[in-house]
């Protein structure tokens, strides 16, 4: 494990570009280090990494995600999580608490959305009795992004997303000003259009949504 991660960090820092590092930086408003590699370069950089010959023992994977989440460079945060993806066929119900700590730790929306719609989508497919209880955890717990991620993890289910489900967490969440929140309620409802545009437009008209949600909601709907 140690030699793989040596390795990561060889062929990352190889790369580092200190420009487009600040400009990565600022972007994500100076929360994160950077080794300044665009994703292309990044992608390109780590392939060998993700190759099924070269991927470590699915037993090493939390180690393995949790001490590259817990390095400053962003770069090591996006490997991580593309390095989970690769174990979704493999899933074990104690998963949840490795994408829990990679939800409410580093966090920010380019990670988080990422870790709902793949890690935790596939998750409650795989351990559907489990959906509602942690799900109510994560309402209950105060994290904006445990909440932001209740709402996105049916992103991509479309004709399998649990209306009344996602009804019951919208609704648990109305009143809230985290523009994270308001602006995730708006793009599940807005992707979901593409599927069941009735059932949107009747949830958007008889729910009281904040007016960002709302918009989002509608967007490809209305003109």
């Amino acid at each position: 494990m140690e030699d793989f991660i040596k390795a990561l960090e060889t062929e990352f820092r190889k790369n580092t570009n200190s420009k487009i590092a600040l400009e990565q930086k600022a972007y994500l408003r100076n929360q994160f280090e950077f080794f300044g590699l665009k994703t292309p370069v990044r992608r390109k950089t780590q392939k060998v990494f993700l190759e099924k010959k070269h991927l470590p023992p699915k037993k090493e994977l939390e180690q393995i995600v949790k001490t590259l989440w817990l390095k400053p460079e962003r770069e090591y945060h996006y490997f991580a999580q593309e390095l989970t993806q690769k174990y979704l066929k493999q899933l074990e119900e104690k998963d949840i608490e490795l994408f829990e700590f990679m939800i409410t730790n580093q966090s920010w929306w380019d990670t988080v959305d990422m870790i709902a719609v793949k890690a935790v989508g596939s998750y409650f497919k795989t351990f559907p009795d489990k959906r509602n209880e942690i799900v109510e955890k994560w309402l209950a717990s105060g994290n904006m992004w445990l909440k932001r991620t209740s709402i996105l993890f049916q992103l991509h289910y479309k004709e399998d997303l649990d209306k009344e489900f996602l009804s019951y967490v919208i609704n648990s969440l109305l009143g809230s000003n985290e523009f994270f929140i308001n602006k995730a309620i708006g793009w599940i409802l807005r992707h979901y259009s593409r599927t069941n545009p009735e059932w949107v437009i009747d949830f958007a008209e008889n729910t009281e949504l904040h007016k960002l949600s709302q918009k989002e909601a509608l967007r490809l709907l209305k003109t």
